[in-house]
């Protein structure tokens, strides 16, 4: 009998329709889940006539793999992932591979790549983003781990991966937990980007008082040019869905709290440990948290006072602002996700190539947009390059979208409706082209309470100095350090 290719643990909904992909593209899989009944169900079911091998347990699943035998796992993350590894390394040999396919968090696959190794196994974690329906019709995949592992399944990613062209969006990112990485970046992207859109959409709906279906044809147009996307896509589409129950669009039925699975979080904790500047990923966090608080908003709508005041001017053109407003914060956006994967990389000593996961983001994910080719170009055209604000087809949009920006948080502010990620990200805009902040006074408060020492602008950088301020005679300072 033919062993498989690979092995899948985990026939979730992700697992099913990913070893539907991978068997469609020629390999035979076999498969295993906790739950053995899902198995036979799978293998008489979708996977019936199939190149399945259904497994009953986890030695079965690795007697029937190919050798260097490749075990993915697509379980919860944390806990099960490390339990599921010591039930499957008994059944292993050394040069195996296990890979993770699943929302690990990056210092997890760290940890296990390095234990693994010390077995003389070989590990990946990698990113898998588009949902169920890029599980089977081709996601993106970041993986990263063990680089000698890569060429063993190599031609497995990149036949499922989805493609842009010729170019499979899937490319070996680098070492240990650098995929996990990059893809809890994307998922961090994901929510500002997601975040963005509401706010448009708020914008349209409560300042301006527009119709679902009007604003279905406007998301319709939006998605024919610049931000042409898949989150801008289903957007268009959520807003003419009718619940045939209620005869009621959808999106006006459904609870105005939101969900979040922690990968968002993840990114912004992050850029903190790093001291990298997100504030835009962290504001559309911050915007679910406030969400599910509904029942203290339902309370506080009833005893706070904002302005008060109606919109008076042109919808057309507002709507045209709030699409350069969209347009210029998503900029924003994924300048300060590229920035922080640049700064990852010099503390974890990874190499990663930020035009191949433009590329990688460009096609099968759920930030997937026409607007990455023009960031995969930015780093072709300059790989060193720092903030892609700097690069001159970004600084030509925000250019052009700027007075319309500014104009839409200003509103925004008037009308008091809430805007953070488009006024973060506008604050981070301003903050990046200013020569000097007034980090100068803060400096001296700290100075002042807890001689924690400055430097001077009329000195070279590197020399601390520590001024009297309470005339105490003191000398003593405190020490001088990042966190």
């Amino acid at each position: 009998m033919k062993k498989a290719d690979i092995g899948l643990i985990g026939l979730a909904v992700m697992g099913e329709n990913l070893v539907l992909n991978m068997e469609s593209k020629g390999f035979t899989v076999a498969v295993f889940n906790r739950t053995v009944e899902k198995v036979d169900n799978f293998v008489n079911g979708r996977g019936a006539g199939k190149n399945f091998i259904g497994c009953h347990s986890i030695e079965e699943l690795c007697a029937n793999l190919e050798s260097p035998r490749k075990v993915m796992m697509l379980v919860k993350a944390g806990k099960p992932v490390d339990d599921l590894i010591e039930q499957v390394i008994p059944y292993l040999q050394p040069g195996d591979i296990m890979i993770d396919g699943g929302n690990s968090h990056f210092p997890d696959t760290i940890r296990r790549t390095a234990y693994l190794k010390e077995k003389g196994l070989r590990y990946i974690g990698t990113g898998v983003s588009g949902g169920e329906e890029g599980a089977l019709k081709g996601p993106s995949m970041m993986p990263g781990g063990h680089p000698e592992a890569w060429e063993y399944v190599k031609p497995i990613f990149q036949s499922i991966s989805a493609h842009v062209g010729d170019e499979p969006c899937c490319e070996w990112v680098g070492n240990d937990g650098a995929g996990h990485y990059v893809k809890m970046v994307h998922n961090g992207i994901e929510y500002g980007d997601m975040q963005m859109i509401c706010e448009a959409y708020n914008l349209m709906k409560s300042a301006l008082g527009l119709s679902n279906s009007e604003m279905h044809e406007i998301f319709t147009e939006w998605n024919k040019g610049a931000l042409d996307s898949y989150l801008i896509e289903i957007t268009r589409d959520i807003l003419k869905e009718i619940d045939p129950e209620t005869g009621k669009h959808v999106v006006d039925i459904v609870l105005d709290t939101a969900g979040q699975k922690g990968t968002g979080k993840w990114t912004s904790v992050s850029a903190l440990d790093l001291g990298a500047v997100s504030p835009t990923i962290a504001e559309a966090v911050f915007a679910r948290c406030v969400s599910a608080i509904k029942e203290e908003r339902v309370a506080a709508s009833k005893v706070l006072n904002g302005p008060g005041v109606a919109f008076s001017g042109d919808k057309k053109e507002f709507v045209e602002d709030i699409r350069k407003a969209l347009y210029a914060s998503k900029i924003c956006s994924y300048a300060q996700g590229y920035q922080l994967m640049r700064m990852a990389a010099q503390e974890y000593g990874w190499k990663l190539n930020f035009g191949e996961i433009a590329l990688m983001w460009r096609g099968g994910c759920i930030i997937r947009a026409k607007f990455l080719g023009d960031i995969k170009q930015a780093f072709e055209k300059n790989p060193g390059l720092s903030n892609l604000l700097l690069d001159d087809f970004f600084k030509q949009v925000i250019d052009d979208c700027q007075a319309s920006w500014r104009k839409v948080v200003a509103t925004a502010a008037y009308l008091g409706v809430p805007v953070p990620a488009f006024s973060s990200a506008l604050t981070y805009y301003d903050s990046y082209r200013s020569a000097v902040l007034p980090a100068n006074m803060l400096q001296c408060q700290r100075d002042y309470f807890g001689a924690h020492t400055y430097e001077r602008n009329d000195r070279e950088r590197g020399t601390f100095f520590h001024t009297d301020w309470c005339r105490l005679g003191g000398n003593t300072t405190s020490s001088t350090y990042d966190v």
